[in-house]
């Protein structure tokens, strides 16, 4: 008689065992909890199995096909059961390497001056260097993150910081604005790696439940980088010159590096990954078509010890679509196929994360939001030293109230949001839904426009600077306290292909920032302070209310959308 099988409970994260299984893979399951496996049934599962692990209701739309839990499909040297020392010296790693990217946008901004007189250049030519700085910083993740599905996170995490690297080493050598034009695209490129995968390799190491503190944690230090850049920016300038910036990066950039060739260890499981499936999948087809050895529905021929009994899910992949979060089936192959760049479209997953309604509207107002945060400190020090006549350090340390600003609110929304999950996943049965996670935003969607009103017009009135020190404070926490609730969401609505999700994200904030910095400064000069942040109180209005309709509508959109899929998978 064949074994029944064992299925993972995707809300507790737990193997659900069936008892009239044999007494040999209760044997196998007293050992660790890695080494059970995820199958097919061969027959009608067993009532005792959990509701939340095995769909048995087939719609018209939907199959009866059992929904394997692909995020908590069992693997080798699992992430999340290592130690909590461990995780946190990859989360202290990601979020070291994100602030390069924060400090690189904005840490020559005090030396500007001196760069148009030594190298030389116009202020036009510096605007367009930021401005293509931010377009390919947003951009570069696509090509990163699928990188990083086939080869992992670690391969990734070392090319990107030596190319940000080589590019610092050059801009600090560079004669002429065409040369620092084009490294700076390259540490741009190289400093966007972080901001592609850290989310979704913390996706890999943390439970969705812990998810928004440490996402908070994470997001603190490009936050930090941004406030702190114009700080190091002036004190290097005018202790030596503008390249002592660049060296100063090539160095902390150097020390990152090496810190993740001796401390990282790569996050990534292929059987986790949707799109390494999905890949998997069609050159399995093409192998099996040619007469190969592999197949899909195979189970693993184990040439290791009795000990290394790594679980796989062998079930069917459709052909045409297997990065679906429900109803996801992993491919095991009997020999191993190794696959490689060539197989990979970066473009491909985008549609497949934007065809989902509520991934659309919540990268669109995560877009926005990030273009909020990049606009307010920089026509903040163009008003603080036309107006009020501030030099380069003291800009500075005024714009710092809206980084610590931001600190406090990635860390305290994290944290808030984590606790408002578990409260509705209380109140709901103990199960969760990701749009429950938004519900958490909403002190900060209320608070946000009249704050950003009233620092617009304390701008215009010339209001003494502690006032702007306060409110600036202000605004940087509640934009990021939203800003850090909707990564967290992006990550937990996109099982499987987070880091896709997270890297379309980029291509949004990198769009929009682009469009930011191009008309912040006609805005601000043709409208004035206050009535140009009254329009943005208006679309940050307009991007919370986006938020809180994808809380109300976000599970219907996206019921729809696997429904959807699943109905395009099986025509």
């Amino acid at each position: 008689m064949s074994e029944q099988p064992e299925l993972v409970d995707r809300d507790r994260d737990e193997v659900v065992p069936n008892p009239k299984s044999s007494s040999s893979s209760s044997q196998d399951r007293s050992g660790d909890a890695t080494t059970t496996s995820v199958v097919k049934p061969t027959t009608s599962p067993s009532p005792t199995v959990s509701k939340r692990a095995l769909n048995t209701s087939p719609t018209p739309e939907q199959s009866n096909e059992p929904v394997v839990d692909i995020e908590h499909v069992p693997v080798e040297d699992d992430p999340r059961k290592w130690s909590l020392l461990r995780k946190n010296v990859s989360l202290g790693l990601i979020s070291m390497g994100s602030m390069i990217a924060g400090l690189a946008a904005s840490i020559q901004n005090p030396a500007v001056k001196e760069m148009e007189v030594d190298l030389p250049a116009t202020s036009a030519q510096f605007s367009w260097s930021i401005s293509t700085f931010i377009l390919v910083q947003g951009l570069f993740p696509l090509i990163w993150t699928a990188v990083s599905e086939i080869k992992g996170r670690r391969l990734v995490y070392l090319i990107s910081l030596s190319l940000f690297m080589i590019g610092s080493i050059v801009v600090a050598l560079s004669k002429n604005i065409g040369l620092v034009i084009g490294f700076r695209v390259f540490q741009a490129a190289g400093s966007s790696a972080v901001i592609a995968i850290g989310a979704a390799t913390l996706a890999d190491i943390f439970e969705p439940a812990e998810r928004g503190t440490k996402m908070g944690i994470y997001y603190m230090a490009p936050l930090l980088g941004p406030a702190l850049g114009p700080i190091f920016g002036g004190v290097l300038t005018t202790g030596f010159s503008w390249r002592a910036i660049f060296w100063f990066l090539t160095v902390i950039s150097g020390i990152i590096l090496l810190a993740f060739f001796l401390l990282f260890k790569d996050t990534f499981r292929k059987e986790r990954s949707l799109i390494y499936q999905s890949v998997l999948k069609s050159r399995m087809a093409a192998a099996s078509a040619e007469g190969s050895s592999g197949t899909a529905a195979a189970p693993i021929s184990s040439s290791k010890d009795n000990t290394e009994k790594t679980a796989k899910a062998n079930v069917t992949v459709s052909e045409k679509d297997v990065e679906k979060a429900v109803g996801a089936q992993v491919v095991t192959p009997v020999t191993e196929i190794k696959l490689s760049l060539m197989d990979v479209n970066p473009i491909r997953p985008i549609g497949l994360v934007l065809r989902r309604l509520n991934n659309f509207v919540v990268l669109f107002a995560s877009g926005l939001f990030f273009a909020y945060g990049l606009m307010v400190p920089y026509v903040s020090a163009r008003t603080l030293s036309t107006y009020y006549g501030f030099e380069a350090l003291k800009i500075g340390l005024v714009t710092l109230s809206y980084g610590f600003g931001s600190l406090a609110g990635s860390l305290l929304g994290g944290r808030w949001s984590d606790r408002q999950l578990a409260k509705l996943k209380c109140k709901n049965g103990g199960l969760s839904k990701p749009e429950m996670r938004l519900y958490s935003t909403v002190v900060g969607v209320c608070l946000l426009p009249p704050l950003t009103v009233a620092l617009g017009w304390i701008f215009n009135q010339h209001v003494h600077v502690s006032a702007i020190c306060v409110f600036l404070f202000l605004c940087g926490f509640c934009s990021i306290w939203i800003y850090s609730s909707t990564l967290a969401y992006i990550v937990d609505a996109n099982v499987g292909r987070s880091s896709t999700a997270v890297a379309t994200n980029s291509a949004f904030r990198g769009v929009f920032a682009f469009v930011a910095a191009e008309i912040a400064v006609p805005m601000q000069d043709g409208l004035g302070d206050g009535w140009m942040y009254t329009i943005l109180a208006g679309i940050m209005a307009l991007s919370g209310s986006l938020i809180l309709l994808v809380a109300w509508k976000g599970d219907e959109w996206r019921e729809k959308g696997e429904a959807s899929e699943n109905k395009t998978t099986t025509a």
